[in-house]
């Protein structure tokens, strides 16, 4: 899904995308956009749409995200390979609604399984917004909507994707479906329902981590073209 729009540097370091209405929340104004000087942005080899955002830049003028995203993608749409998990930094945890991952092998575990369980998956909008924390620290949110196949049917979701990420690496991610807090002891109503919830996707992730063979990379997969390279 091809999208065309327009990118603003400000003076501050923040890029601003200007995207059409109704894109997630994350995108700017026009309004923003029509106040600089535009430059044409051609969006045309991605292939899941980024639909916007702001992401504020470190001294050096990079962005973390550009580098990860890809990457993120790959693991999402069932494509990844052990290249795609050093993204993370070796005692990096990943939580969902489901499951709870210590370190890269678990993380690649909950990973790899998802074509196990899904015909197709995938990120098919996103928009990214990068906070400078502290000189080697940032958080990146992914405001994201997913597509998965389940059984013949196509199930669709919203979801903010968080990364705490520390000199270029992923320390914690974590998959907020629908934008809810994942429930633990901290956030749930009663601290018990909440323990109990953290002890089940532990015991989620162990049954994974045990039927894809502790984390090990796959000697050979299909692979699908990668986001660079996907066009629609």
């Amino acid at each position: 899904m091809p999208a065309a729009g327009s990118l603003t540097i400000l003076s501050t370091g923040q890029v601003c995308v200007d995207t059409s209405p109704g894109d997630l929340p994350f995108a700017s104004s026009p309004a923003m956009a029509e106040a600089s000087n535009p430059a044409a942005v051609d969006s045309s080899s991605l292939g899941p749409k980024e639909t916007g955002g702001d992401k504020k830049m470190g001294s050096s003028g990079d962005r973390v995200s550009d580098t990860i995203i890809p990457h993120l993608l790959n693991l999402y749409a069932s494509r990844a390979t052990a290249t795609d998990f050093e993204i993370y930094a070796p005692n990096a945890s990943f939580e969902d609604p489901l499951m709870s991952a210590q370190g890269v092998k678990q993380i690649k575990s909950a990973f790899y399984s998802l074509p196990k369980v899904f015909k197709e998956s995938e990120i098919v909008e996103y928009s990214v917004h990068e906070n400078q924390l502290e000189p080697g620290k940032q958080e990146i949110l992914i405001d994201n909507k997913q597509r998965y196949t389940l059984l013949g049917k196509s199930i669709e979701m919203i979801s903010l994707i968080r990364l705490h990420v520390e000199n270029g690496k992923i320390v914690r991610h974590e998959d907020w479906w629908d934008k809810k807090p994942i429930e633990n002891r901290e956030t749930a109503k009663l601290r018990v329902i909440g323990r109990l919830k953290e002890i089940v996707r532990r015991g989620s992730m162990f049954a994974t981590h045990a039927a894809m063979g502790f984390g090990k990379d796959p000697s050979t997969r299909s692979q699908g073209p990668s986001p660079s390279q996907t066009t629609k």
